[in-house]
């Protein structure tokens, strides 16, 4: 298959959850291929710090902007702000996001309507008001322009013990593929990337421990996939990370249903 290697050389991208993990993974892709960068999280001294280490090892321009983007009106703030200091996104990784581990019952109200606007209504909302910019770095530089957007394999089949987490990257990874529908003519790269478990700090935040995972990916792992994603000259509405990962993906579209959520409620119920 034709490969187009993908060159946000001269455009700026923005990062959101950019302070660790697979945020700091795309950040240094990006700026690897010569994007300068906007990064956005909650911990604005770990920002500053990837800024320095990017400005460093690539000549990077960053922007630092720390906002928690779950909270009402802030990603109103941050496309304002975005706009003062006259800054066109041409490639935009919506990588914030977080999950919760446990039954709904035993749940937080306050902590999943959270996650659901951080993984869900601001994702929305970003790429609503970016999507325009991202169009026209796509027609006037080729080639240049992205949106990525982070699913998992939790958006294959419902997840108990993570309904909401679940729930919400079903929704990342429909929504996206509607994206990349809906904007195949612009040359605009859309896609969702869709990670099984990754060693990060996700787990850690979710409450869940990792000692039930076999083979977790590495960031490493991820940026691969998700950037020969990208570098295809026909970029696919989502890409799977990982072998085994793509197969059970696939599996769960083509087992009985309620068999899948059983064996998936098996496998993510509490050790003992």
């Amino acid at each position: 298959m034709p490969h187009a290697v993908f060159t946000p050389i001269g455009t700026t991208a923005l990062v959101t959850g950019a302070s660790s993990g697979l945020g700091a993974g795309y950040a240094h892709e990006l700026a690897r291929r010569g994007a300068d960068l906007v990064l956005t999280a909650r911990r604005g001294e770990r920002l500053a710090d990837l800024a320095a280490d990017l400005a460093a090892t690539y000549g990077t321009v960053c922007t630092v902007i720390p906002l928690d983007l779950a909270c009402p009106g802030a990603v109103g703030e941050l496309v304002s702000d975005l706009g003062t200091r006259r800054i066109t996104v041409g490639t935009l990784v919506n990588n914030a996001g977080f999950g919760t581990y446990g039954t709904v019952l035993d749940s937080d109200p306050e902590r999943e309507a959270e996650q659901v606007a951080l993984n869900v209504q601001a994702l929305t909302a970003l790429t609503h008001a970016l999507l325009p910019g991202l169009i026209h770095t796509a027609q006037t530089t080729p080639g240049s322009a992205a949106l990525v957007n982070l699913a998992s394999t939790a958006s294959f089949q419902p997840v108990p013990q993570m309904a909401v987490y679940a729930a919400t990257k079903a929704y990342v990874r429909s929504y996206t593929e509607a994206l990349w529908y809906e904007t195949r003519a612009t040359g605009l790269k859309v896609t969702a990337i869709c990670p099984g478990p990754v060693s990060t700090e996700f787990f850690a935040v979710a409450g869940r421990t990792t000692s039930s995972f076999r083979g977790m990916l590495t960031v490493d792992d991820v940026m691969r996939t998700s950037f020969a994603a990208l570098d295809r000259a026909s970029t696919p509405p989502h890409a799977v990370s990982g072998r085994r990962n793509a197969l059970l993906a696939g599996l769960c579209a083509r087992l009985p249903h309620r068999l899948v959520i059983t064996a998936t409620g098996r496998l993510n119920r509490p050790a003992g």
